[in-house]
Parts: C-alpha cells; sequence; structure tokens
C-alpha cells in the first residue's frame, strides 16, 4: 500500500490469535504489518478482554509469561479505542463479535480483518470494507 497514513485496522480474535501463536503460519504477515506500524490495529476493552480469554484456552497451552510475551508483542502497536456504551452499528447475529463490530464503527477503522462469516455477512451494512486475511494482504502489499 502506497499510502503514508497507517491502515487502522480491527482485526478478530482468532486473527490475532493465529498470527501471534502460529508465527510462520498463513496470516504471520499480518504481525509484520503492525510491527512495521504501517497498520494500526484498533483494540477496544472488550476486544483484549476476549483476547486474554483465548489465550488461556487449554489447547495452546500458553502459561501466563507466554501470554503476555505474545499481549506484548500485540497491544504496544494498538490504539485503544474508548467505545462507548451505544454505538449506533449493525447488530451482528453472534453477540460476541458485536464488540467488534461496535469498535470499527465508533473508530471510523478502515477495515476489519476476519475469517468470521457473520462479520462479513453485515459487509454492506458498515462504513467500512471487510476483509479475509488473504484480501488484506493482497491490499497491504499492493
Amino acid at each position: 500500500m502506497n499510502s503514508s497514513r497507517s491502515l487502522r485496522i480491527v482485526f478478530d480474535t482468532n486473527i490475532v490469535v493465529s498470527a501471534l501463536v502460529f508465527p510462520h503460519g498463513s496470516v504471520s504477515a499480518l504481525r509484520a504489518a503492525w510491527r512495521s506500524r504501517s497498520v494500526v490495529p484498533l483494540v477496544s476493552t472488550h476486544t483484549l478482554r476476549e483476547l486474554v480469554r483465548v489465550f488461556s484456552y487449554p489447547k495452546f497451552r500458553l502459561d501466563g509469561t507466554e501470554q503476555l510475551e505474545l499481549l506484548s508483542d500485540y497491544v504496544p502497536y494498538a490504539e485503544v479505542i474508548d467505545v462507548p456504551e451505544a454505538v449506533d452499528a449493525p447488530a451482528c447475529r453472534d453477540r460476541n463479535d458485536q464488540p467488534f463490530i461496535e469498535l470499527a464503527v465508533h473508530a471510523q477503522a478502515d477495515a476489519i480483518v476476519t475469517g468470521d462469516t457473520d462479520i462479513h455477512d453485515l459487509s454492506t451494512r458498515l462504513p467500512c470494507p471487510v476483509w479475509t486475511p488473504d484480501e488484506f494482504s493482497a491490499r497491504h502489499n499492493s
């Protein structure tokens, strides 16, 4: 992307977890994008709480120190947005996805990056595009 301004992106939890826990996986380029500051992840209290909760899943086998190390490779690059209680945003079928929608709308995000079909189904009703990780990579690397 040839813009001098960093893209302000809402990444869903699964995308962030994949980028952090699997550093050589299919979405590892996202981690490089926020590290280079060409992308600024947008986060809120709700989305960070969700990320911490997912890091504690037994399947990841991450102890407290490992969880903190992963968070320290994400949070310092992020812009923390204080999302008010009432945001005029479309309702998502999956209520767990609603904080990501509200964050994107309130923060006027440049895009949401997700593999979640419930969020993708709202794309025509959102003020920003909803991209898969592959779509993000294609746009970011052009």
